[in-house]
């Protein structure tokens, strides 16, 4: 994985670039780690070589898993940074595209990148912090504990 910062004011704007065989969701969790991000947008483009995607279940308090077990397009990848207990806490969504020319959506939980995930990281001033939402079953962003 390779990282460069293409803008430095108030606002960071980092491109990553995932190579083949990275895990994507991995790769861009480490790296909102290595830059110690509070709050981020990310969207991002490429391919997956297979991937997981979630379907959240209100009952099960968990997701749905939904396996994509052939090449895959990543047609839209957008999702946030925040922080939580443990650090940046990665939340992004996916629509993959099949060779067929259906699609498959949901919370990326995995991607195995090939050939490439090209991703743009907006880094912004303010502080997110993601709480344990035990009601829910997931964390999700608190205003009342974040700043901007």
């Amino acid at each position: 994985m390779k990282a460069k910062v293409i803008e430095d004011a108030d606002v960071v704007t980092y491109v990553v670039v995932c190579d083949p065989g990275d895990e994507a969701v991995s790769a861009l969790t480490q790296f909102a780690r290595a830059e110690r991000l509070e709050a981020a947008q990310i969207t991002a483009v490429g391919a997956f070589e297979h991937a997981t995607v979630g379907w959240f279940d209100r009952e099960a308090r968990d997701y749905r898993r939904i396996q994509v077990d052939e090449q895959c397009e990543l047609l839209s990848l957008i999702g946030d940074v925040a922080e939580g207990q443990d650090g940046p806490i990665l939340h992004v969504h996916a629509v993959l595209g099949l060779s067929d020319g259906t699609t498959r959506g949901g919370h990326l939980l995995e991607g195995r990148v090939f050939p490439t995930l090209e991703a743009i990281v907006t880094e912004t001033p303010a502080e997110l912090r993601k709480i344990l939402r035990p009601d829910i079953g997931i964390a999700l962003i608190d205003l009342d504990r974040s700043e901007s």
